[in-house]
């Protein structure tokens, strides 16, 4: 089965062009960190005992590596459109989940 991946950039623009909203954390994480993340790559959102010592490190540090790429996780997951902005608002969703 042939993956395909969403060019976030051009949805982004998209986006602005018809005056909608930006995507939020939750519409990032789905079509960027899923994959990984729901089938057990990375640690699922709302696993709190998984991301309790990830969550003590702070935001800041959270989307440091992912935009640096840690371990198995490329730098920015995997998908270098996405700005720091959206990386911020997925890790702050993923975040939100799993306090």
């Amino acid at each position: 089965m042939k993956m395909m991946r969403c060019d976030i950039a051009a949805i982004a623009a998209l986006v602005v062009a018809s005056g909608a909203h930006a995507a939020t954390g939750q519409q990032i994480y789905a079509q960027n960190c899923a994959m990984c993340h729901d089938n057990a790559v990375g640690p699922k959102p709302g696993d709190k005992a998984a991301w309790a010592p990830r969550l003590a490190l702070g935001t800041d540090a959270l989307v440091a590596a992912v935009i640096q790429g840690k371990g198995m996780m490329p730098p920015r997951g995997g998908h270098p459109g996405l700005s720091n902005g959206d990386i911020r608002a997925a890790v702050e969703y993923i975040e939100a989940r799993s306090k």
